[in-house]
């Protein structure tokens, strides 16, 4: 009989449109008005917290109507006036162009067609016969509107010494610092029942950092007339938000990177999380993701592609004329009629023990991740259009789900995490696959939860989005409608779905299992079997022992309340990130290397490894 280590999910952080995402307070936004006064209450006094409001009380309408989807604000760009540079060919008709110019600007290679005279130490003159190209900075209005936001006011380079990084890696570290925070165990505890490289992190980016203080400053820095500098190229790279978290908020030393699948990478990066806590490579493993595209030069690219929902396509949804302004909170429509995806920025982390691990500390038990599963199109006639391959990771998540739970509890006790973008190609092949996958195993009102109407479409970071929203709908036992629509379109496939536009009350102690659906340009799908808190720990208690069940029961009672300590300093203000630059760092003379074991900084890797090919053992070479 199999008997793998369980991937317990021990804590989870982040930040996106909806908030901060530990606490459970980002879906508290989602569905505030399904909420207790008192959540509701406190997940506004979170969120007043990050935009930097003395309280909610009195703002409670301005905190809701600046978070989520909504218009751009100009702390990212003007969108109604987008600077760019048009291209403005001269010819002089016979006539030469003068003009006086500082010497200092002229070109290092001057144009063949250029006539140059110093006319002081400082300036020169210069003519041009014939045909001239320049290009003349301007503006113009943008296309797309709405985006998913942070809650406005939020910086979160204001809350540790940045030192210019790209907001990407920012958005990492407080993400990391978030989820850290979140598991209520003293990291340093962690550590000493962990061998150093015994620790996993893998975080990633789709686009990588492609804002002004990375990739894209090297990028456009000449074309600006600007240098490029030392910091441009290394912090642009797609895994950095791994190297961030590793040598920055955590000193991990053991395995590290990140796994890119476009829109999915975030599940590429947890099934190595799962992987190797499974396979015992690791005890604990931080999966992440982290993207910052609302620039642009990124969104102009997705226009060109006709993916993102344009004002002039809400507008012809609504049946609005020219003059009119859409509702850029409504930009996101999933599974209804639609125009294009709504981009997003967004950091999510997700922390996984191992389940001894867990039962040890004494850690909270959010829900257990068994499995993700990734399958390609086979041949494609577009990169950009889906596929089949996605048929192949849902059935396999729901038949993994199934193994574990049963036949009646995955037809009656689960949910599904849709992708849903938002797009008019994603409606009916997504809607298509889960109601196949639905019809194959049963399942006769599979609830359809479709968050990004709420958070936009964070590329890269969006299945991270997805899984710490499952988790607080396991939490509050609400699974949030698709709100931003009135009704789903025709060609739709709803056979075995249960779409809704409300949100849903159902019993936290009935939900089982859910499944996280992600699908990436050029093939790229990945589906997540998750299991819910109460059949993790069913799970842990047919493991165990009745002294060590009750055990971790009572070192998790102080647990708890080191997270709700942690969730009341947040919300009073009083924690910042964790950034620890320049500290502890290791050098070669804390090294000891031996034949049978490496000593690090005083901690001890063995490398008395067996071999996993005993049966192909060959003696005498």
């Amino acid at each position: 009989m199999s008997r793998q280590r369980l991937p317990v999910i021990g804590g989870f952080g982040g930040i996106n449109g909806a908030g901060r995402a530990s606490g459970h307070h980002a879906l508290g936004r989602m569905v505030h008005t399904a909420l207790s006064e008192q959540q509701g209450q406190r997940t506004l006094a979170s969120l007043a917290r990050l935009m930097g409001l003395e309280s909610a009380r009195g703002n409670e309408q301005y905190i809701l109507d600046h978070t989520l989807v909504r218009r751009v604000e100009e702390s990212h760009f003007d969108v109604d006036s987008v600077s760019w540079n048009q291209r403005f060919p001269t010819e002089s008709n016979g006539q030469p162009v003068n003009f006086d110019i500082a010497r200092k600007h002229l070109p290092e290679l001057i144009p063949p067609d250029w006539v140059v005279k110093h006319t002081s130490v400082t300036h020169a003159n210069v003519q041009i016969v014939g045909q001239q190209d320049f290009l003349l900075p301007t503006h113009r209005e943008f296309e797309v509107k709405a985006a998913g936001q942070l809650p406005t006011g939020f910086e979160p380079g204001k809350l540790y010494p940045s030192r210019n990084h790209p907001r990407g890696l920012q958005m990492s570290v407080y993400a990391a610092s978030d989820a850290l925070g979140s598991i209520g165990l003293d990291w340093d505890v962690v550590r000493q029942h962990v061998a150093v490289d015994q620790m996993s992190v893998y975080a990633g980016s789709a686009m990588g950092q492609l804002d002004s203080a990375g990739a894209g400053g090297m990028l456009k820095a000449r074309y600006i007339g600007q240098r490029v500098t030392s910091k441009y190229c290394p912090l642009g790279f797609a895994e950095m938000p791994a190297d961030f978290i590793n040598a920055y908020v955590l000193g991990s030393l053991g395995s590290t990177g990140a796994s890119l699948g476009a829109c999915a990478s975030f599940l590429y990066n947890l099934r190595h999380g799962i992987d190797d806590i499974r396979s015992g490579r690791a005890r604990v493993a931080f999966i992440g993701a982290a993207e910052a595209p609302i620039t642009p030069e990124i969104m102009e690219g997705y226009v060109a592609m006709g993916a993102l929902a344009t004002d002039k396509g809400l507008r012809q949804l609504d049946g609005l004329d020219a003059a009119q302004q859409p509702d850029h909170r409504r930009a996101c429509r999933p599974f209804a009629e639609n125009c294009g995806f709504t981009i997003a920025e967004s950091a999510q982390v997700v922390v996984l023990f191992d389940d001894a691990l867990a039962m040890q500390l004494g850690a909270t038990v959010l829900g257990a991740a068994t499995d993700v599963f990734v399958n390609a199109d086979g041949h494609k006639k577009s990169i950009s259009a889906p596929g089949v391959g996605n048929y192949i990771t849902m059935a396999k998540a729901v038949a993994a789900a199934r193994a574990i739970i049963g036949e009646r509890a995955v037809r009656h006790n689960g949910l599904v995490q849709a992708h849903g973008t938002g797009t008019p190609q994603n409606r009916t092949s997504e809607s298509e696959i889960l109601s196949q996958t639905a019809r194959a195993f049963g399942i006769e009102q599979w609830p359809v939860s479709a968050v990004k109407s709420y958070l936009g479409h964070s590329l890269g970071c969006a299945s991270g989005d997805q899984i710490n929203a499952t988790l607080g709908m396991w939490k509050y036992g609400i699974i949030p409608g698709i709100a931003t629509v009135e009704d789903f379109a025709g060609d739709v496939r709803q056979d075995g779905l249960a779409f809704s536009t409300g949100h849903r009350q159902v019993d936290p102690e009935e939900m089982a299992y859910a499944v996280v659906n992600s699908k990436g340009f050029g093939g790229n799908n990945a589906s997540a079997t998750l299991l819910s808190p109460v059949v993790t720990r069913k799970m842990l208690r047919a493991r165990y022992a009745a002294a060590e069940w009750q055990a971790w029961e009572s070192a998790n009672e102080a647990v708890r309340e080191r997270q709700q300590a942690y969730d009341d300093a947040m919300i009073a203000g009083t924690v910042d990130p964790v950034y620890k630059f320049d500290h502890g760092v290791l050098q070669d003379s804390d090294v000891d290397l031996g034949p049978r074991q490496l000593s690090i900084g005083g901690e001890t890797v063995s490398l008395d490894l067996a071999s996993p090919y005993d049966d192909m053992q060959i003696d005498g070479i």
